[in-house]
């Protein structure tokens, strides 16, 4: 179905120019670009909000900076006064989209689905104005399909284009399993955006195959064909792989400050102004003279990347916990002094403890394993001073200051 064409005033005109220049920040692709002005056209003219949809599937209980690449440009649509779409895919989340993915994924339970889908709406609003946000569950529509409608809807789409997805691809080629099932996510998917009508979906880069088949079964069921949104994936903080909490290269937006704070340090210097341009909303012109002033030396890139965790512990935390983080930080690491908050534990167990127990019992290791490496590592310190023998028996004194790499602390009392 065609786009009806729109004559616009000049005032609208303006009004269009102004969207369009402030949705494409940070895009990497509209397809195709001349409905997605048709769509903002028609919406300035009739008054009529945009139906835009995010999709995500509750597959992990936390939400990192990674993901708030996209809820960041739903946030930008949300000012303009469209309407949003917060799609929970409940049901695509009992298979596990395969994009990006070697191997079936493991299916989630119903409790896993419905545990990960209420901590992801509650961390969205950190982001978005939850009271202007539609939230859909794709099983309300998915779930009632009889086996004829999913012949009807797999009919739209053949075997060898669904090769043409680089997982699938690669695992066919590979000799890797591919199930049946892993065709019907994109086919749901893109029978999400038949069932809201929607105009305009957002999704990383890595997405474009799904987002396109909304167009595909939209046409197919006789709608009006919605425009794919691409946005780029935020590498994580080895400056390599894409952000995620299975390779522990990512900032929790739930995270505690010092913690944002500690690991925004930890952003390499080359990707900081691409966390400035999509994970913030400062303003591009203050970005571009930041970028600027550290071509030129006039800004170090330890005081950018201090000014970029406060930002996000501001943002998530609020302005006093952003000021406090960056005390500590600055206490704790530019001056080498203990910080004055150390939690305190009262030690009431057996002395002499092997050091391995110690910081096992008082979690500031999840395992054995765990505590041994952070040791040979060099990550521990009793009193500021290194601990060199894994074999360390201690001797619990009254006051006494662990650490645990750079952020964990903890005093004992008796």
């Amino acid at each position: 179905m065609m786009e009806k064409e729109f004559t616009l005033t000049k005032e609208q005109q303006v009004e269009v120019e102004r969207q369009l220049a402030f949705l494409q920040r940070g895009v990497v692709e509209i397809v195709p670009e001349a409905d997605f002005r048709k769509k903002i056209e028609k919406s300035v003219v009739t008054g009529k909000p945009l139906k835009i949809k995010l999709g995500m599937d509750p597959s992990a209980p936390d939400v990192h900076i990674g993901h708030t690449v996209p809820l960041h440009k739903l946030r930008q649509f949300q000012e303009l006064g469209h309407e949003i779409q917060m799609l929970i895919g409940d049901f695509t989340g009992r298979i596990g989209d395969p994009t990006g993915k070697s191997e079936t994924r493991k299916q989630l339970t119903d409790e896993e689905v419905k545990k990960n889908a209420e901590t992801y709406v509650e961390q969205y609003g950190k982001i978005l104005d939850m009271d202007k946000v539609t939230i859909y569950y794709n099983s309300e529509w998915l779930k009632p399909l009889q086996f004829e409608d999913v012949v009807k809807l797999a009919a739209n789409m053949t075997v060898a284009r669904m090769l043409e997805r680089d997982d699938f691809e690669k695992r066919y080629k590979s000799g890797q399993p591919i199930s049946v099932h892993e065709f019907f996510y994109p086919l749901m998917q893109g029978y999400d955006s038949v069932a809201l009508d929607t105009d305009i979906e957002v999704g990383g880069t890595d997405q474009k195959f799904n987002l396109l088949m909304g167009r595909t079964l939209q046409e197919a069921y006789g709608k009006e064909k919605q425009v794919a949104l691409t946005l780029p994936l935020i590498e994580g903080l080895d400056g390599e792989r894409k952000m995620s909490k299975s390779l522990n290269n990512y900032i929790g937006i739930d995270e505690a400050p010092n913690e944002i704070f500690g690991k925004s340090m930890s952003i390499p210097d080359e990707l900081m102004i691409k966390y400035y341009k999509l994970a913030t909303d400062l303003p591009m012109e203050e970005i571009e003279k930041l970028e600027a002033d550290l071509a030129d030396g006039s800004v170090h890139p330890r005081d950018a990347k201090m000014n970029l965790g406060a930002l996000f512990v501001e943002m998530y935390h609020g302005k006093e916990a952003a000021e406090e983080a960056r005390n500590y930080f600055q206490t704790v690491f530019q001056k080498r002094s203990l910080p004055t908050d150390i939690p305190e534990t009262k030690w009431e167990g057996e002395s002499p403890i092997w050091i391995v127990d110690l910081l096992v019992e008082l979690n500031m290791q999840s395992s054995k394993g765990e505590a041994r490496r952070m040791i040979q590592n060099g990550g521990v310190k009793i009193n500021e001073e290194k601990v060199e023998d894994v074999q360390l028996q201690v001797e619990v004194e009254d006051g006494m200051i662990l650490q645990v790499g750079k952020r964990k602390f903890m005093k004992l009392t008796k």
